[in-house]
């Protein structure tokens, strides 16, 4: 199967779960995307394995954000994510390892904040007070197709290479075809909605930009890393966390542009 026609097979199978979660909400949302951000940080802590993360608490600081998201709102998901810290200093001091206690324990906190922060935003995301499900469905949308259609655009027309360094596969052409598809799509997704016209915009374009970096720097990770995907659960995606790390970026920056611009 090529890499193309995995990709399609896994928007195909998955896309649906995806979005009807963002319109259901509540615990349904919560299942799906609690479960992708275990399985993306799994990936993660494994390809990291050599720097000895504390993998429990990590897991554990991710259960307490998302609680946090879903039962409280934006500060009891900060603080259930806290619970990090006194899990890795527990279990920091318990464990038996040759590596360092800083870089364990830093390890360790990286993951659970880039990946639980991330991913609990999008419950955030279907809670804010002004047409939450249309919220939800413009981030997800929008980075849907910021990533396809630089795929794509990459494809077909990439010439210029964005980093060389971090991800030779990334050209500004396909840069480009995606940030236009991005805004199109944010314009579309809240036309007629209390988020239409300027403020559609300026979503989309925050989201467009946050998805970009979000997807270079798990590049820059992996590369640093030395892994060429993070998996191989999604065919062609690679892993869950391949697939999720444009979100990861782009959850808090949409949810707090939301916020930022305010309803009509």
């Amino acid at each position: 199967m090529t890499s193309f026609l995995s990709r399609a097979a896994v928007v195909v199978a998955g896309l649906p779960v995806v979005i009807g979660a963002a319109v259901v909400g509540g615990w349904f949302l919560f299942a799906v995307t609690g479960i992708a951000a275990l399985v993306a940080l799994h990936e993660l802590y494994r390809m990291a394995r050599d720097l000895r993360p504390l993998v429990l608490a990590g897991f554990g600081g991710l259960l307490g954000a998302f609680l946090g998201a879903e039962l409280g709102g934006a500060e009891w998901m900060l603080a259930g994510f806290l619970v990090t810290f006194p899990l890795a200093f527990l279990f920091a001091a318990i464990a038996a390892t040759r590596q360092s206690t800083t870089v364990a324990v830093g390890t360790t906190i990286f993951g659970a904040a880039w990946v639980s922060l991330g991913l609990a935003h999008v419950i955030l995301l279907r809670r804010i007070d002004e047409n939450p499900t249309d919220a939800v469905l413009a981030v997800l949308f929008t980075v849907f197709a910021t990533d396809t259609f630089a795929y794509l655009g990459g494809r077909l027309a990439g010439r210029h290479r964005m980093t060389p360094i971090m991800s030779p596969a990334k050209t500004w052409e396909g840069f480009v075809v995606g940030a236009l598809a991005g805004l199109a799509t944010a314009f579309i997704v809240l036309y007629t909605t209390a988020y239409d016209g300027w403020r559609s915009l300026i979503v989309g374009g925050a989201v467009v930009l946050a998805a970009t970096v979000g997807d270079l720097f798990e590049s820059l990770v992996k590369r640093d890393l030395g892994a060429k995907d993070t998996g191989s659960i999604l065919l062609g995606h690679g892993g869950v966390l391949d697939r999720v790390d444009s979100l990861l970026f782009a959850g808090p920056v949409g949810y707090y542009v939301f916020l930022a611009v305010g309803a009509s």
